[in-house]
């Protein structure tokens, strides 16, 4: 098997990176969010999104994807923690999604390494996790991060899929 590459995502990588994210969360939130509101997700509008927030990229968010011969299987995006509309000095791990047909072969790790390794000079990284998804929080919590006390409500389709927040130091 060829060795996994991560890279800074092209314009190219659009379309596949809105596969990965839409059957990542059709998969992943399988029992944690109505069914019926992730078979409304759409591969082609998230492309369609993806494609426009890339053209208007300001640099602040770094979208980056895992690849082995030439195929993208996983992407990830970091960049300023968002305390509502400010901006702090600690990094956040906005998303990490790895093609459901190659979850448990690494890329998910390889994913996360890159902007811990990244954003080194930060204070911190933040990130926020469904309450209710125990695989997320065992993949977090053995790469270092810990809950950290704070909960964010969210609901999809009028039911509540709540949120806490995760963090690990990245000095020293």
């Amino acid at each position: 098997m060829s060795p996994l590459t991560v890279r800074e995502m092209a314009f190219a990588d659009c379309d596949r990176v809105s596969e990965i994210r839409v059957r990542g969360w059709q998969h992943a939130y399988r029992g944690l969010m109505p069914q019926p509101y992730l078979d409304r997700l759409s591969v082609a509008a998230d492309a369609e999104r993806r494609r426009a927030r890339f053209a208007q990229g300001d640099g602040q968010v770094v979208n980056l994807v895992a690849e082995r011969d030439g195929v993208v299987l996983g992407w990830a995006a970091h960049g300023p923690y968002r305390d509502g509309d400010t901006l702090t000095d600690d990094a956040e791990l906005y998303a990490i999604y790895v093609d459901p047909a190659h979850v448990g072969g690494g890329i998910g790790r390889a994913l996360l390494a890159a902007p811990v390794e990244r954003c080194g000079a930060r204070g911190r990284m933040l990130l926020w996790v469904l309450k209710e998804n125990a695989p997320a929080r065992r993949f977090y919590e053995r790469a270092g991060f810990r809950a950290d006390g704070a909960e964010e409500p969210f609901e999809t389709d009028g039911v509540p899929v709540p949120e806490v927040r995760y963090a690990r130091g990245l000095r020293g």
